[in-house]
């Protein structure tokens, strides 16, 4: 297939990675790179992964098989990714703070906000556009966590920074708190040189760190005992031996990245829509559990938050409130849930219960 440029645009393609640069700064992205398909190595570790079962109950890691290494497979055609960094931290520095409050609500900072997925995705279609317009037979298709994409090998190779040991993708100059987003096309554009030096030294901080030790060895993380993937993926029961090292962690975990010392480095998003709403950065455990289940669909409108439903919200504060310091109002609204039509939400209540009265 020929690569002709649009005649209305004087653009070749030995210039247009500048322009997508250019453009894709306009647009609010922190960085862009671009790579080619090769992802064997990538796909080698992510078959380790699955044949240990460290994936749990996220059947979609395994069902798409060799597509999410394949790139060409997913969008036939494809010969290069367009990877792109988002940061999302809040303005804010209260973090630790609200972790080590065990009576408030802790909530993941990339959830904090407006959904990621609806923003990224806009900024990504007006960059396609824009290299459509210029680019004849120009066929692609944007992702943002949304298909079998492996975004952080993508992005790796697209020279956005490294994969480190807690798995995150850690930039040198950015930390690690933003989103990936990539646009996979049939053009066949310069690649960007790959990072290759993994800058994590003998650091072990997010091992040591890890609140429910889920990163078993460098590089390798048991979802099955991650707080993010038991408080947002599991469906049923949380393991009893898990949940006291829960804390008040109540939707997804930052721990490994509240301790990579590459994060003094982070900046703070220049997004309004990834500001706090609904105070979520600052609520009261007993206030989020006292939440009518019509509440919990008003205030978590546009949010990451919505997708886990209000049963598992329930679940999830419910442990936590079993991990709290024993106190009336505590006790209290717990009890005012013990007979909620969820048995999963019953169970949780009963386990918090008992907690207090083994203190």
């Amino acid at each position: 297939m020929s690569h002709t440029v649009s005649e209305n645009a004087p653009t070749t393609l030995q210039q247009l990675p500048a322009l997508i640069r250019q453009w894709s700064g306009e647009l609010g992205f922190e960085q862009t790179g671009i790579s080619d398909v090769d992802l064997s190595q990538h796909g080698q570790h992510l078959d380790d992964w699955l044949a240990k079962n460290f994936h749990g109950e996220m059947d979609f890691m395994a069902k798409h098989g060799s597509k999410r290494y394949h790139p060409e497979q997913l969008l036939p055609g494809t010969l290069r990714v367009i990877s792109v960094r988002l940061d999302y931290l809040p303005n804010e520095d209260q973090l630790q703070a609200q972790l080590d409050n065990p009576d408030q609500a802790y909530i993941s900072r990339y959830a904090l906000g407006r959904d990621y997925h609806k923003l990224m995705r806009k900024k990504l279609a007006k960059l396609a556009d824009k290299i459509s317009a210029v680019a004849e037979q120009h066929q692609c298709r944007a992702f943002v966590d949304s298909a079998p994409v492996l975004e952080r090998g993508l992005a790796e190779k697209a020279g956005l920074g490294w994969i480190g040991k807690n798995t995150m993708l850690i930039n040198a100059s950015a930390g690690s708190w933003f989103f990936l987003g990539e646009i996979y096309t049939n053009l066949p554009l310069a690649a960007d040189p790959e990072q290759e030096t993994m800058h994590c030294g003998s650091c072990t901080a997010c091992l040591d760190d890890c609140p429910t030790g889920a990163i078993v060895a460098p590089h390798q993380v048991d979802a099955r005992r991650c707080i993010s993937y038991l408080t947002i993926e599991l469906k049923g029961s949380i393991p009893t031996e898990l949940r006291p090292l829960m804390g008040n962690r109540i939707y997804g975990c930052d721990d490994c990245q509240l301790v990579c010392p590459w994060n003094k480095f982070a900046q703070h998003s220049q997004q309004d829509d990834f500001q706090p709403r609904h105070n979520l950065d600052s609520a009261s455990l007993i206030e989020l559990f006292n939440w009518s289940e019509q509440e919990f669909l008003q205030r978590t409108e546009g949010s990451a938050i919505r997708r886990i439903g209000y049963e598992r919200w329930l679940r999830n504060i419910a442990v936590a409130l079993g991990n709290a310091p024993s106190s009336i109002p505590t006790i209290e609204s717990l009890k005012a849930r013990q007979q909620h039509p969820s048995a999963i939400v019953r169970e949780h209540v009963e386990w918090a219960l008992q907690q207090h009265q083994a203190h």
